[in-house]
């Protein structure tokens, strides 16, 4: 089977990525057609439209849209916008509010991946017509079908750059046709090589670090969020007023305002149904074990690699820690850490690594 009789839809976002990505799938003789995700619907009036936009969400779509379509063009490549604005709303932005409304912390971009960019842009995609063979994007991961035992799913070879947590919530079926051109470079060599091809523009250009424009996730909520309650320490002792729970995460510390106090304060749970924020000691964070739900196995259930030791990841930012499974069902995980681990918060994703594949991911619940 020869590549050049292959057709891969890239995901175009008018990033360094993914237009790197489309032109190395095209050196190797695919046949290349670019894609973009349209999400904005001006269901937001209240987002302030940003010069130098960082995050994917928001009004400035147009200007992603036209870069994504200029880069299709340099390239000699089909470009087409896919809308998916209904999909986004229903499945990333009305699960991001309830989220926040139980007093959990969710990951937008995880679910995008899930349910968005490699889901719902697809199949809309190919309703419009659009024929692929296979699905390309710019992130930073690797991909490698070896055996059911085994993940397929692994760290990008630039570990600094790498967002396979990212994509960690994605099926074995979802992946089965998706490449990942970047996954085995370092992201420095991407720049340089876009410099090279005369794409300083996109080289140099500032790159997406959250999932809204404006980096305010207030404007999703309307004023019956924002209902102010109290701060209350861990026996239930009231120590001040919040602002709405909506405002605060697990492991939070700064913009309490609660002054004071013998030792520094921090949010150690969300109390939705009572409207109540409570505060106590970082001590109080200091977790040992952590169950998640949904559970994306990456391997099949005998496999012995479940029985190893591993490293869990409990947000974006933790380096991960070495931890046992301790009990696994259909739906859920439990892992037990070696050393306590610091604010495991639910809604968050736990992912389970051996080594650099993905084993499991799972939505923190306790």
């Amino acid at each position: 089977m020869k590549i050049e009789n292959k057709t891969v839809a890239v995901g175009l976002s008018g990033g360094v990525d993914s237009s790197l990505a489309a032109w190395t799938l095209k050196q190797q003789g695919y046949n290349v057609v670019g894609i973009t995700m349209s999400t904005w619907d001006n269901s937001i009036p209240n987002m302030p439209k940003i010069e130098g936009k960082s995050g994917c969400f928001g009004p400035n779509e147009d200007e992603s849209i036209a870069e994504a379509q200029e880069i299709a063009k340099r390239m000699g490549i089909p470009h087409y916008t896919v809308p998916v604005s209904g999909e986004y709303s229903r499945q990333v932005l009305d699960y991001f509010r309830s989220e926040y409304r139980a007093g959990r912390t969710p990951n937008p971009c995880v679910r995008c991946n899930q349910t968005i960019k490699f889901g719902a842009l697809l199949h809309t995609a190919r309703q419009m017509g659009i024929g692929f063979d296979y699905f390309a994007t710019g992130h930073y991961a690797r991909l490698d079908f070896q055996s059911s035992d085994k993940p397929f799913l692994y760290r990008a070879t630039d570990n600094s750059k790498d967002q396979s947590y990212f994509l960690s919530r994605l099926s074995m079926d979802q992946l089965s046709t998706v490449i990942f051109p970047l996954g085995g470079m370092i992201k420095e060599d991407v720049k340089n090589l876009a410099r090279e091809l005369g794409w300083n523009d996109y080289a140099d250009k500032k790159e997406s670090q959250d999932f809204l424009e404006c980096g305010d996730y207030s404007v999703l909520f309307d004023e019956s969020d924002n209902v102010p309650g109290d701060f209350v320490d861990i026996n239930g002792k009231v120590l001040g007023k919040h602002k709405g729970i909506i405002h605060y995460t697990i492991g939070q510390r700064k913009g309490l305002n609660i002054g004071g106090q013998p030792e520094p304060l921090f949010v150690v749970s969300i109390d939705a149904a009572k409207n109540r924020v409570v505060l106590g000691p970082r001590s109080v964070l200091q977790c040992n074990e952590v169950h998640a739900i949904k559970l994306n196995l990456m391997v099949d259930r005998d496999s012995p690699i479940l029985k190893k030791t591993l490293s869990a990841q409990i947000r974006l930012g933790h380096k991960g820690a070495s931890a046992h499974i301790t009990a696994i069902g259909n739906e859920d995980i439990s892992v037990a850490f070696d050393e306590p681990q610091f604010a495991s918060t639910p809604g968050q994703i736990l992912v389970v690594y051996d080594g650099d594949g993905v084993v499991a991911s799972g939505v923190i619940d306790k």
